[in-house]
């Protein structure tokens, strides 16, 4: 059992030294990338919700 545990993060450390990792700005200019759309697509969702909203109020009576 330990045999294999240390067989298995003996992989995992190989593994991650194969990874290139991002710079600091690249992380933080994706990260503000994200952030944007997310916003965006709130503020999408929230106009059709009180589009919709209004429409059901209408149709309903």
């Amino acid at each position: 059992m330990i045999a294999k545990t240390k067989e298995f993060l003996t992989e995992v450390k190989a593994e991650l030294d194969k990874v290139t990792w991002p710079t600091r700005k690249e992380t933080v200019s994706t990260t503000w990338v994200v952030v944007a759309i997310v916003l965006l697509i709130s503020v999408y969702l929230g106009v059709c919700d009180v589009v919709l909203a209004k429409l059901m109020r209408i149709i309903l009576g």
